[in-house]
């Protein structure tokens, strides 16, 4: 099979993915194909359907759907704060899934309330599909607020932790 022509039948799938998650109303969809030994197809589809201030997910593998409404402005009144999704500390879910505070039953949780972390720290891992995704704080400062339990359930864009 030529490249091309197999690079043709990948976009295709991939559209028809795409469609498959808009017709059933899905957030995401993950499909591995194997052609044979060391040729494969990784393909990753999500979606935005909620907005979110702030914009801390990764890129999808492909564009399923364009964001239907502007980002709010990252400058909250004041009297917004009593939502943790806008205060401007929150960190917010990239995907859906559970949420686990430790590496396993029993140990140590990554974040507690008044932890100072650094950028890049692991504060929470959020189980999507059966692979522990490692949420890193996207910025230093000091646990303020945790907004999930451990085994919980977890909505794409809902606020996970207060960093400031």
């Amino acid at each position: 099979m030529g490249n091309k022509t197999s690079h043709d039948s990948d976009v295709s799938f991939i559209a028809a993915l795409a469609e498959l998650l808009r017709d059933n109303d899905l957030t995401e969809l993950q499909v591995k194909r194997d052609y044979g030994e060391n040729d494969s197809l990784n393909v990753r589809v999500s979606r935005q359907t909620q907005t979110i201030v702030q914009a801390s997910a990764p890129a999808a593998a492909a564009p399923a759907a364009a964001p239907s409404a502007p980002a709010m402005p990252a400058a909250a009144p004041a009297s917004d704060t009593t939502d943790p999704a806008n205060h401007p500390g929150a960190v917010t879910s990239p995907m859906v899934g559970t949420v686990y505070m430790a590496a396993e039953p029993g140990a140590a949780p990554f974040a507690t309330v008044g932890a100072t972390v650094a950028e890049g720290d692991t504060i929470l891992i959020i189980e999507a599909m059966k692979t522990m995704n490692h949420i890193p704080a996207p910025r230093a400062g000091t646990i303020k607020r945790i907004l999930v339990e451990d085994g919980g359930p977890v909505e794409f864009g809902a606020p996970l932790v207060i960093i400031e």
